[in-house]
């Protein structure tokens, strides 16, 4: 898979979790930040990243260089997702489906702010088993990774676009009269 460049296109960033750490030594303890940080342009590249300092801005500075190292493409249909999707990361699991226009990201934690980066904007995410906001982030990435393109479905199929996914004709419709939902 190629690398995306980051530079030639315009990120944003957001802070999912913050979390303060400390490890003790022989003289005292240490303290020290961590700062899980996704970044999207809204437009199907999402990457998300943990960075760790003694001070939260450089925390999340390095977090949001270590997303940017970790981009990804999502391949989006209309507002959603192509597909459902299940993926475990640690004890993790993160249940992905498509929703029809005008739904909204119905998600929780860390789970929305990667959809939302990503520019998904009708889709319903559950969390099974750990809720812990690293884990279901990373597992979040590792299904948006898993979805495949519907051309691409289509083409193996060899069938068209409109018959492997039949609410995407529907949008389809919808777009060539100007609106979203097809009414």
């Amino acid at each position: 898979m190629a690398r995306i460049d980051a530079d030639t296109l315009n990120l944003q960033e957001r802070v999912i979790r913050t979390n303060r750490v400390q490890k003790t030594h022989k003289g005292g303890r240490t303290m020290s930040w961590n700062a899980l940080v996704v970044v999207g342009d809204g437009q199907g590249h999402v990457g998300a990243g943990l960075g760790k300092a003694r001070a939260i801005p450089d925390a999340i500075r390095k977090g949001v260089e270590d997303a940017k190292k970790r981009l990804i493409e999502v391949p989006i249909v209309g507002t959603s997702i192509p597909h459902q999707v299940v993926t475990s990361f640690g004890a993790s699991t993160v249940i992905l489906k498509p929703a029809s226009p005008g739904t909204g990201v119905v998600a929780g934690t860390s789970m929305r702010a990667i959809l939302e980066a990503a520019g998904i904007k009708d889709v319903l995410g559950k969390c099974l088993g750990s809720r812990n906001p690293i884990n279901v982030a990373w597992a979040t990435i590792k299904a948006l990774q898993m979805l495949k393109r519907v051309e691409h479905v289509a083409q193996m199929r060899g069938k068209q676009p409109e018959q492997v996914v039949p609410w995407m004709r529907k949008y389809l419709e919808g777009k060539e009269e100007g609106t979203a939902d097809g009414s």
